[in-house]
């Protein structure tokens, strides 16, 4: 093992491919319903607006591998699955609640960076070409 901790830039290091497991969308809102009660799959898919039935289950299966969620089968006619948060998945509840907290707290102001920018690039994008326009009036020295 190294003497200092892997750098999370690094592709190889663990945390960076646990985070990119973890942090994605789907992920969080998942596990943001799973945190109230268990959930069999149709339930969940229809809290989730927006997310294809590909989508979940390719989400809960890498969420399951990691041991974040655990998968239920239960036995009955016809047969039912149901998905819950483990131990170690609730570990994450406070940073997911800090992330979202954050969002509450300052998504007015990355609307207003947003406008701004947008508002920036649409300047730029209508400013006229340099080259083009004095090639366009006869300027050849460009």
């Amino acid at each position: 093992m190294p003497d200092s901790p892997c750098p999370t830039a690094a592709a190889s290091c663990p945390s960076r491919v646990i985070l990119d497991q973890i942090a994605d969308k789907w992920s969080v809102l998942v596990l943001a319903a799973l945190c109230h009660e268990p959930l069999r799959f149709n339930a969940l898919k229809r809290q989730l607006e927006g997310i294809t039935q590909k989508a979940l289950s390719h989400t809960l299966r890498r969420l399951e591998r990691n041991g974040i969620v655990e998968r239920r089968v239960i036995a009955s006619a016809p047969v039912a699955v149901e998905y819950r948060i483990t131990p170690l998945g609730r570990t994450l509840k406070a940073p997911f609640q800090a992330l979202h907290q954050w969002t509450l707290q300052y998504h007015h102001q990355v609307e207003t960076a947003r406008r701004d920018y947008d508002a920036r690039q649409q300047a730029l994008e209508s400013e006229p070409d340099d080259v083009g326009d004095r090639q366009a009036i006869g300027d050849r020295r460009w």
